[in-house]
């Protein structure tokens, strides 16, 4: 039993960071219907940048945060106002290529900035672990998990009270109607790509702490789809529990099939699952049915 829950706890956590990358794949598909490449390059660009203001301008973690958070609202807005919005009206798949341009841009940068070089965050969290009954939990991965969480109760009720929110939603519903109405569809989608930038910024930060950070780190990116794939690809709820599913069957997989089999079912394991529901459900679990009339 303690093995099974130190292995959901690992999940969990990792499950929460997968979470917050697939919103912001789920909160640009629902604005603009464009699938974001380049997310796991924003979720390493936002690591980098926290990890050289803590680590070589020797800025208070707290303090290096939050300026990553700031610096990642101004590069989603520089990449939807450069990028992005001279392609409104092209087609899709040409949205499509460029982020997988913008990815390699991005990577680019980041290995002439800061090399490929592994590089780890001084200690953060006290290594003393926390004990919950019979259960140690790392403080890394308690504050991961929390923070997580936390960002995550915030959006869910940023998207469902603010206005900006609201207008959000309106627009991924419909943009005719959200211009009809006298919603900027253009700013939408600027907002979109901002937190987009956040949530990776986070999700990258928090994957840093636990594992350092190099240019592995981008292949989350491309992790999170099954996680989006599965909760359904314009549901911001379908992401959140989708992956919650994904990091506990993946952790749970590494605990008790790896060493039967020899290792590798934590990576196969989520797209069997996926495949086994999309079987019966094609548009996932939350996802919205669209049906076309001939």
């Amino acid at each position: 039993m303690e093995v099974f829950i130190q292995l959901l706890v690992a999940g969990l956590v990792v499950g929460s960071v997968y979470a917050m990358i697939a919103l912001g794949f789920v909160l640009i598909y629902k604005s603009s219907s464009v699938i974001n490449f380049a997310q796991g390059e924003l979720l390493l660009f936002g690591a980098y940048v926290c990890m050289w203001l803590t680590v070589d301008v020797e800025m208070p973690f707290l303090m290096s945060f939050l300026v990553t958070l700031g610096f990642s609202v101004v590069l989603g807005f520089a990449i939807e106002r450069v990028c992005l919005r001279p392609m409104i009206g092209e087609p899709i798949l040409s949205v499509i290529m460029l982020t997988i341009g913008l990815s390699a841009i991005l990577r680019g940068m980041i290995v002439i900035l800061w090399g490929t070089d592994t590089r780890v965050f001084p200690e953060i969290f006290p290594s003393a672990p926390i004990e919950v009954g019979f259960v140690k939990v790392s403080q890394v991965y308690a504050w991961s998990l929390g923070l997580s969480m936390v960002f995550l109760a915030g959006f869910s009720l940023f998207f469902k009270y603010t206005n900006i929110g609201i207008a959000m939603r309106a627009t991924a519903d419909d943009q005719t109607a959200a211009l009809a109405m006298g919603i900027s569809v253009k700013r939408m989608f600027a907002i979109a790509w901002a937190i987009a930038a956040v949530v990776a910024a986070v999700g990258g930060i928090m994957l840093g702490q636990i594992n350092g950070i190099n240019l592995s780190l981008a292949h989350f990116g491309l992790k999170v789809f099954p996680v989006v794939i599965l909760g359904g690809l314009d549901s911001v709820v379908g992401a959140i529990i989708g992956g919650f599913i994904i990091g506990v069957l993946e952790s749970l997989s590494s605990g008790y099939l790896d060493p039967l089999i020899g290792g590798g079912v934590r990576d196969v394991a989520p797209f069997v699952l996926l495949v086994l529901v999309l079987m019966i459900k094609p548009y996932g679990l939350f996802g919205q049915e669209r049906i076309e009339r001939v």
